[in-house]
């Protein structure tokens, strides 16, 4: 009876502990939402404080102002695209250099796990020039091979260490069956690869969806602004519209939001079948 008094105390106190973590991670939420619907004497004046009157005119003069259409529409392109070019392209790269494990495989690896720690200033001159020579700039396809070089590392190297825990007597099973190199990678092994796929896919879609800095140096047209590059439009050098900005980024990240809460299923069945294959 003591043990499970003790047992229930000490769940309670980490389920309180959790809870006020999870209320402080909520903190700034609460601010853009509330300060969102506020007027700009209101929002300088007190930013804690609940809004006197509710400005839903500031979501439309922001809606209106970053033409928010256009600028989803670009951000959900490149970031769809993307994604789904980085999955298949690093999927099939990573099953390779894991079922040939020759040298050259080892090496190109190592390059690709190098290339995870060059900090992208250090490379933003000559990344500009190189896309300006080959045509890239100002493109939303440009944007996207970009990406492609960005993050193609990172998603290699996580599918890398996933496909080790794959059995490889299920593809020469399938090999005996007749399928042929195509056939086990596509049904067999990249069914099998779906919960680190799904990690793969929302991480490199909180990155695509929320970069300013690669957008602001590939895409220059106006009509070809995603939606960081569309808010940060409210922030000049000598006045900053917090009053248009902030309903802009709350419009911004609720397609995030959606996704995510959306993807929780799949995350969580991933971590159950990484756990229940470990």
């Amino acid at each position: 009876m003591d043990t499970s008094k003790r047992y229930q105390a000490g769940t309670m106190a980490t389920e309180l502990v959790m809870l006020l973590i999870g209320l402080v991670f909520l903190v700034p939420f609460y601010f853009l939402f509330v300060n969102s619907v506020k007027t700009f004497g209101d929002l300088l004046t007190n930013a804690a404080s609940l809004p006197a009157s509710l400005e839903w005119g500031n979501y439309v003069r922001a809606f209106q102002t970053t033409n928010f259409p256009s600028a989803f529409f670009n951000s959900a392109i490149i970031t769809i695209v993307s994604n789904l070019l980085l999955v298949l392209i690093s999927s099939m790269a990573a099953y390779r250099m894991v079922r040939r494990n020759t040298r050259f495989n080892r090496v190109l690896f190592l390059l690709f796990v190098a290339a995870m720690v060059v900090p992208f200033q250090s490379i933003m001159i000559p990344l500009v020039k190189v896309t300006s020579t080959l045509g890239l700039m100002n493109s939303i396809p440009g944007l996207i091979i970009c990406y492609l070089g960005f993050g193609v590392p990172m998603s290699v190297f996580l599918l890398h260490g996933f496909i080790k825990s794959i059995p490889a007597e299920i593809e020469e099973a399938a090999t005996v069956d007749g399928s042929n190199a195509y056939g086990v990678f596509f049904r067999v092994v990249l069914p099998l690869m779906k919960p680190m796929l799904v990690t793969v896919f929302i991480l490199n879609t909180l990155w695509i969806w929320n970069d300013y800095l690669l957008p602001s140096l590939i895409l220059q047209s106006q009509e070809l602004r995603t939606i960081p590059i569309a808010t940060f439009a409210f922030f000049g050098q000598y006045t900053k519209q917090w009053d248009l900005a902030l309903p802009a980024l709350v419009m911004g990240i609720m397609p995030v939001i959606i996704f995510f809460l959306f993807m929780q299923k799949y995350i969580i069945e991933g971590i159950t079948q990484g756990a229940v294959k470990g």
